[in-house]
């Protein structure tokens, strides 16, 4: 069932339900809807993984583990367990870093570009077929929205 056949149904409630608690809701249930769709799609690896993939290649120089727990909104705990399962199946490299030795850089491997590389063609199509009839503003506006409700959430 998708989020607008449960919206739709008559064995959920929502009368009554303020809005930002609604959202929050639709955020969570379409969060769990979206991963199982793309650890299906995927196959040889899971949505946070690859999510740690997508955040590590945004940056600039090779991260920390710190860092990218701080990019990917987790615990330094969690992502640790992402990237040593990456570092498994052959994706990412974990190394001391040069200059300070308790802190752990990661980089993408040659097998994790030429995976990024051959799935991207398949990436582009779900994406533009999940994203159909939506406008850029309309993106724009929920982008904008998000990072409010963020900041909110660092005042708590």
């Amino acid at each position: 069932m998708n989020i607008k056949e449960v919206i739709q149904s008559d064995k959920v409630d929502f009368t009554g339900i303020e809005s930002s608690y609604f959202l929050l809701g639709l955020l969570s249930a379409f969060e769990n809807r979206f991963q199982a769709v793309a650890d299906a799609t995927m196959k040889e690896i899971s949505w946070k993984q690859f999510f740690a993939i997508i955040c590590i290649n945004l940056c600039k120089d090779r991260p920390t583990v710190k860092e990218l727990a701080e990019i990917m909104g987790s615990s330094h705990q969690n992502v640790k367990q992402i990237l040593l399962k990456l570092e498994k199946k052959g994706f990412v490299c974990i190394t001391v870093d040069e200059y300070d030795r308790r802190k752990q850089r990661i980089e993408l491997t040659e097998y994790c570009r030429n995976f990024c590389t051959t799935n991207d063609e398949m990436a582009t199509a779900i994406m533009k077929k999940m994203f159909a009839g939506v406008s850029e503003e309309e993106l724009q506006t929920t982008i904008q929205t998000i990072v409010k409700i963020e900041n909110n959430l660092k005042e708590i």
